[in-house]
């Protein structure tokens, strides 16, 4: 039977921090709007305290965590584990986007050794936090972290504004996403 939590003590921080994957899920305040679901790895997650965590958000193909939170601040984060005991656990909070410019994202990204690419750091102040079982999540060997997004960033080089001005400006659902200055250097 699942437990709920006050606080993400040492024992989850551990279970976090060993995990290769994470997943992000948000939706927008809209009955008609769509739901995004985001697995996310790297070396991207840091636990910045018993309620607070923080994660490099990559350029990517779309921008809806971005959008949604900057609507409504709903957000969830899942980490399964595929090795070791079967669990899960989940955070759900208030999430906020800060961009390269805003007052706090050269302190957040201190945390890092960030690759390229970096448009967004998302703050999750939690609020709920919860575990479950994972009796049903298979077990899976992690091997290594895929080059392909870095790899890919440094090649957009100059290109990566004109790719973020197209594909991250908005959600699906047309929400503002990205804030987007005139010129980019990120």
């Amino acid at each position: 039977m699942g437990k709920t939590f006050s606080e993400i003590d040492e024992s989850l921080r551990d279970f976090v921090e060993r995990q290769h994957v994470f997943f992000v899920a948000t939706a927008p305040s809209s009955v008609d709007g769509h739901v995004n679901c985001s697995p996310k790895g790297l070396d991207s997650l840091r636990i910045l305290g018993p309620s607070t965590v923080i994660y490099l958000d990559y350029t990517g193909s779309g921008a809806e965590t971005i959008a949604h939170v900057r609507e409504n601040g709903r957000i969830v984060i899942m980490f399964c584990a595929f090795e070791d005991a079967p669990k899960i656990v989940r955070f759900h909070g208030k999430g906020k986007a800060i961009e390269p410019g805003d007052a706090e994202f050269d302190a957040l990204l201190g945390h890092f050794t960030p690759g390229p690419g970096v448009r967004s750091i998302i703050r999750i102040e939690v609020d709920r936090i919860s575990d479950s079982c994972g009796f049903g999540v298979p077990h899976l060997r992690f091997e290594d972290d895929r080059t392909q997004l870095p790899l890919w960033t440094e090649k957009k080089g100059e290109g990566l504004d004109s790719y973020r001005r197209q594909k991250n400006a908005a959600s699906i659902d047309g929400l503002p996403a990205l804030r987007l200055p005139d010129s980019e250097t990120t």
